[in-house]
């Protein structure tokens, strides 16, 4: 008989919690690589089960950190094993007219979806700052033009900073085939990405200011004053619909058509979604004083404009994602 009091296998829970510190970057590298929150959660989940289960052979040649990517790279390359990487809407077709139906909803593994602040960033400020960027809607967008094996790369490469070597043990290749593979990323992501705009600076106070006004002139359904903070080539996207709209005319037009379900919102501010200002956007319902989901709110800004609205519809989903409750009454 087996003594229940014989040492299990596997790791101490000292190592278990050293595996926890890097959960959220490697949250946010899976979620670059794979463009959807939920997988990114099962991506990092099965790391850890694959880590636990394997420790006893982690001999320590590499650090732990380096280890925990290997295996989260080989998840992920296997998750990718799909007909049909994840998109934004402007990426699959032109703007629409703002007097355009809505057309048929595509399936939620079509869609970029967004990522909460809390699930990809660490606490130190200036790590924050430093990879914000690049967990931008566009730039996660960008990388899904790749070949898993580059979008993997250039991520190691020019995001976490992994030296060829280092990518190359995680990725079994040579670094010579690394620094290859890394050189064709850059000249597709150098075709396919836009140029960075400013981003959305937290202590800026025009910045502040400019999302201030934004809630003020969305909920007040003021279409006046929304356009006056809006790009001039500003577009409005709605996953699960593939239908975008550009400019600030066409936006009004659409919001006070089409859009109109959304008078009287109220907007909840997030703790933020992929480094940008983010809400959980609530619409009126039958009763009077309570608001129902209608979809996670994703501004890009660039300067003291609002380039992007997006708007994220799947509120079954998103909503639990971002800590959101399935409906908003105001205090009395």
């Amino acid at each position: 008989m087996t003594d229940a009091t014989t040492a299990t296998t596997g790791p101490d829970p000292d190592v278990l919690a050293e595996f926890e510190t890097h959960r959220r970057e490697l949250c946010a590298y899976a979620y670059r690589m794979l463009g959807s929150s939920f997988e990114a959660e099962d991506a990092v989940q099965e790391t850890f089960t694959r880590a636990w289960r394997s420790y006893d052979s982690f001999e320590g040649r590499a650090s732990l950190r380096s280890w925990l990517y290997k295996i989260a790279t080989n998840i992920c390359l296997d998750m990718l094993d799909r007909p049909q990487s994840r998109a934004r809407p402007m990426d699959l077709n032109g703007p629409g007219r703002p007097d355009s139906p809505l057309p048929a909803p595509q399936p939620d593994y079509v869609w970029i979806e967004p990522i909460p602040n809390a699930l990809a960033f660490g606490a130190d400020p200036a790590e924050h700052a430093s990879t914000k960027d690049t967990l931008r809607l566009a730039f996660v967008a960008a990388c899904q033009h790749l070949p898993a094996t580059q979008r993997a790369i250039l991520i190691m490469r020019e995001v976490l900073r992994f030296t060829a070597s280092e990518t190359a043990e995680a990725l079994m290749m040579s670094p010579a085939s690394v620094n290859s593979a890394l050189q064709r990323a850059r000249a597709t992501m150098s075709k396919v990405s836009p140029t960075v705009t400013d981003g959305f600076d937290e202590s800026d106070p025009g910045q502040r200011k400019l999302i201030d006004d934004f809630v003020q002139a969305f909920e007040s359904y003021d279409m006046d004053a929304l356009t006056t903070l809006l790009k001039a080539d500003v577009a409005l996207s709605m996953p699960p619909f593939d239908l975008w709209i550009s400019g600030p005319a066409n936006v009004a037009a659409f919001m006070l058509g089409t859009g109109s379900a959304c008078r009287d919102s109220r907007m909840v501010p997030l703790a933020g979604a992929n480094g940008l200002p983010a809400f959980g956007h609530y619409k009126p319902s039958e009763e009077p004083g309570v608001w129902v989901p209608w979809s996670i709110t994703v501004l890009e800004l660039e300067g003291e404009t609002i380039a992007g609205l997006n708007f994220f519809l799947d509120t079954q989903r998103l909503f639990p994602l971002f800590g959101l409750p399935p409906e908003w009454r105001e205090a009395a």
